[in-house]
C-alpha cells in the first residue's frame, strides 16, 4: 500500500528558485535543533530540496540562519 504523494509546497507557492536570503521560507524547512527536513516529511520535490538544501547551507555560513536553534551558554 502506497502512501499519497504530497504537492512540493514551493512549487505551489510559484518560486521558482530558493532563495538563501529568504529567511522566512528556509525557517520552514528547518527542525526546532537546525536541521534541515528531509523530503519525505516536507514534501518538497527533489529538485527544489536540492536547492533548499544549498541556500540554508548559505544562509547559515553568512549568519542569517542559526547552525543551532535553542542553544543557550
Amino acid at each position: 500500500m502506497r502512501r499519497q504523494k504530497k504537492p512540493c509546497p514551493i512549487t505551489e507557492a510559484g518560486i521558482r528558485y530558493v532563495d538563501y536570503k529568504d529567511d522566512r521560507l528556509l525557517a520552514r524547512f528547518i527542525t526546532d535543533y537546525g536541521k534541515i527536513l528531509p523530503a519525505r516529511l516536507s514534501g518538497v520535490d527533489a529538485r527544489h530540496q536540492r536547492q533548499l538544501s544549498k541556500a540554508v547551507k548559505k544562509a547559515r555560513y553568512l549568519a542569517l540562519l542559526p547552525y543551532v536553534k535553542g542553544q543557550t551558554g
